[in-house]
């Protein structure tokens, strides 16, 4: 099961930015220019996983028509004050819009706490407008031999220790790494896209700490 957020949400905002020095905001920024530049109107986005609502605020100020759905009543409410978008209580897995309601979907830094993964893209697939766009941004293990060790004793050493001191919770950020740690990337993350119909580009960020999945629904055959 996936960690209850409820716990660490008034100290996420703060350890987020701590942990990745900042480059989450860049990261979100970065991710909604690439999805709003294929785009002649304003896209309607359904954002999952929306937490705390960064990525709420990033769409909304650069030009979406922005829904959150977050299962985390506390990270919901502390959302509600940063960004005027509409919030529900909302399984991804089990979406509660019609079929083809969005122009696009997005889901920052949530998709690795998703219980049945296949489940949660083919919902994504089945809100999605026809040609809709696909925009995942999630964290990962570097590819590179060279940088993997600092990672590692980074994310398992430092963190914990972080989220002890900083939040009083020192489950919760041993569980980042090791959610981080079992999820697919690359390849492997490529290829649940493909199957789940859509037509995926990987873009790597910092080392590939940060990866980008930028996805394009095709036609159904």
């Amino acid at each position: 099961m996936a960690y209850d957020f409820n716990k660490i949400a008034s100290n996420y905002d703060r350890l987020n930015h701590i942990m990745t020095l900042g480059m989450d905001r860049l990261w979100r920024r970065r991710s909604v220019k690439r999805l709003i530049s294929g785009f002649i109107h304003k896209p309607k986005v359904l954002d999952i996983a929306c937490g705390t609502g960064d990525m709420m605020v990033e769409l909304t100020t650069q030009g979406c028509d922005v829904i959150g759905v977050d299962l985390s009543e506390e990270m919901l409410a502390i959302a509600a004050q940063k960004c005027k978008a509409p919030t529900m209580i909302a399984d991804a897995e089990q979406l509660p819009f019609p079929d083809a309601s969005f122009d696009a979907v997005t889901c920052a830094f949530g998709i690795r706490n998703f219980v049945h993964l296949e489940k949660g893209l083919s919902e994504m697939s089945r809100v999605l407008k026809p040609s809709g766009q696909l925009v995942l941004i999630e964290l990962a293990t570097p590819d590179s031999p060279l940088v993997r060790p600092f990672y590692n004793l980074y994310t398992r050493h430092i963190i914990p220790q972080l989220g002890k001191r900083l939040a009083g919770n020192r489950e919760a950020y041993t569980y980042l790494p090791t959610s981080i740690e079992r999820f697919p990337k690359g390849k492997a993350m490529l290829s649940k896209l493909s199957a789940a119909g859509f037509q995926p580009q990987e873009h790597k960020y910092f080392f590939g700490v940060c990866r980008l999945y930028h996805c394009q629904l095709l036609p159904q055959q």
